[in-house]
């Protein structure tokens, strides 16, 4: 959840709650199928559990907030496939079939779409999961309705007839939770400082400036000595986590560089970065016009300001049935994507993305209102 703790207090889980919340949806998933006959060997079984439980060890520290800034170019996927690839070899070859259902290349494409498709296990705890501990009640949903109407049909992952409102329950609760947790505007702002603090140490340290991270895990990563030394790249990342960088960012609020330090303290103090949101993208001119009223006020150059004005876009789809579909089997025996269902709620404009523009800029700078 990174930084929602800011805006709902409850939302301190951590990954590991969710991974074994996930892994127990997994079981139920798995003991409603082959209760409906459908074949699955002991073998899959494990597989598909160990697959569920290592499916998001990759991350690093808060979440998808820096992911591909502190280790560029590299996903937490790719992270979590290598980390289980070394407990393969471990384990004498024993997470074989998790790693080849984790990589979708087992025979079996139901196994793969239960840990991660439009409709696995993994979003419905973490929306279960994240919905209680926030407060935020348009989370909630019917994960039991759903794995009981879960089937698969010619080895894909389907759900029977009479489960439809239960998916469309699922599909419109996770838009809400998007733009009201994870999007929300207080959570953007902070996550976007967490990362403008990552580059600004990282252009410092390329300038020859002594920017410490304060362990010695963090500063392998800010120093780029993950690309000196491949061999200790996975055991350095496993011992990152958020503790390592809220540490350095403590540390450096006292940092000489001027930049830097006001970034950490506004971040400390939550003195956030306010967030303005448009259907348009924010005009060059504009933001221009706002950095150099910054330059004025904070005598900072214009280079240094975009450390503190900048602009991005958020996006969320509900439904996006290019990346996979979610099917639905009639009694009939027909098949029909969740979107092309007769009234269905989620039809053809719900599967387009929602694209939202935004522009942060400090409490202090230039009114937008």
């Amino acid at each position: 959840m990174a930084f929602a703790h800011l805006v709902y207090p409850g939302a301190v889980h951590t990954r590991l709650h969710h991974s074994l919340g996930a892994y127990h949806l997994m079981c139920n998933a798995l003991a409603e199928l082959k209760n409906k006959g459908i074949d699955i060997s002991p073998e899959e079984e494990l597989g598909a559990k160990v697959a569920i439980l290592l499916h998001d060890v990759g991350h690093g520290p808060f979440s998808h907030a820096l992911e591909n800034i502190l280790i560029p170019g590299v996903s937490h996927e790719t992270l979590s496939l290598q980390i289980m690839r070394v407990l393969n070899e471990q384990y004498n070859g024993q997470l074989e079939t998790a790693i080849r259902i984790f990589t979708n290349n087992y025979p079996k494409p139901f196994l793969r779409q239960l840990i991660s498709g439009q409709l696995d296990v993994d979003r419905m705890d973490y929306l279960t999961r994240d919905s209680f501990f926030t407060g935020v009640s348009e989370g909630v949903i019917g994960y039991d309705r759903i794995i009981k109407m879960l089937t698969v049909h010619r080895g894909e992952l389907m759900v029977e007839e009479k489960g439809i409102y239960s998916i469309e329950k699922f599909l419109v609760s996770r838009r809400l939770m998007y733009w009201q947790a994870y999007l929300h505007k207080t959570v953007l702002s902070a996550e976007m400082m967490l990362v403008k603090i990552i580059e600004r140490a990282k252009e410092l340290l390329k300038e020859g400036r002594e920017v410490n991270g304060g362990s010695r895990p963090f500063d392998f990563f800010l120093k780029g000595d993950d690309e000196k030394k491949p061999g200790s790249f996975l055991e350095q990342f496993c011992l990152l986590d958020d503790y390592d960088v809220m540490a350095a960012i403590k540390n450096w609020m006292g940092h000489p560089d001027k930049i830097l330090s006001r970034l950490c303290r506004l971040l400390i103090d939550r003195g956030l970065l306010k967030v303005k949101l448009q259907a348009e993208p924010f005009s060059p001119d504009r933001i221009s016009r706002m950095r150099n009223k910054i330059c004025r006020e904070w005598n900072i150059t214009e280079q240094e300001s975009r450390y503190f004005v900048f602009a991005g876009e958020a996006q969320n789809t509900t439904y996006d049935p290019s990346e996979e579909r979610i099917n639905i089997l009639f009694k009939d025996g027909s098949v029909k994507d969740i979107s092309g269902v007769d009234n269905a709620l989620i039809h053809q404009t719900l599967s387009r993305p929602v694209k939202k523009f935004y522009i942060c800029f400090p409490l202090a700078g230039p009114d937008l209102v």
